[in-house]
């Protein structure tokens, strides 16, 4: 009795743990074709990204568990109108693509890998000598669903693909703070390929998730 008493409680659990999961899902991006960058006009002020304090931070995941890291910004700036944003250009340094959840020789390893610096493993993953920037250009700035949801192209290995990410910002008279709820991004939409299930039919268990999980945050100042 004890023992069905057990099962009983530990499927109610688990039944649960999954509606927890569904319910914690990231915003998902959904790539459409890349749109017309937002026009600005000649009274919008303009705020220069400060790269010292900008940053994208990364979710990498497969079956044996999760990798982190960060990715700096090279350059950029944002136009605002009045106090809200209306366009705007980030340049991301692939560059600098970094791994924070290991250490030593398995860190510089895994860094390597996703560079593409590694002899025979230059196209995995963001081949960085060939493509050493990535670009998103702001198309539009709108409200929906009471978020403030920034649409905009993202450029990586020259595919530009039309994505919306869901933003908080502030505007002050010298400064913008930008933050991004955490979102994916399908990296096969990009041509990054490496060990996708969806590309590939034989993997088992030794495939790499599609969605990278992303969270920025800019500041700009005049």
């Amino acid at each position: 009795m004890k023992k069905v008493l057990l099962n009983g409680m530990l499927l109610a659990f688990l039944g649960l743990s999954t509606v927890a999961c569904k319910n914690e899902a990231k915003n998902e991006t959904n790539p459409k074709e890349a749109q017309e960058v937002a026009e600005t006009s000649a009274e919008s002020a303009t705020y220069a990204i400060d790269t010292a304090e900008s940053k994208i931070d990364w979710v990498g995941s497969k079956p044996a568990g999760d990798h982190t890291g960060t990715v700096m910004l090279s350059k950029g700036e944002f136009t605002v109108d009045g106090d809200k944003l209306s366009g705007g250009t980030v340049v991301i340094d692939m560059t600098s693509i970094d791994v924070t959840d290991l250490e030593g020789e398995d860190r510089d390893k895994l860094m390597a890998h996703l560079k593409g610096t590694a002899e025979g493993q230059e196209d995995h993953f963001f081949n960085v000598a060939e493509f050493p920037t990535a670009m998103f250009q702001i198309t539009e700035v709108k409200e929906m669903d009471g978020k403030t949801m920034l649409a905009g192209n993202l450029t990586m290995k020259d595919i530009s693909k039309n994505i919306e990410i869901p933003v908080n910002y502030e505007v002050s008279e010298n400064k913008l703070t930008l933050k991004s709820e955490p979102f994916t991004i399908d990296r096969t939409k990009w041509n990054v390929n490496y060990a996708s299930k969806s590309v590939f039919d034989d993997l088992k268990d030794k495939f790499v998730n599609d969605e990278i999980e992303l969270s920025l945050v800019v500041i700009a100042t005049k």
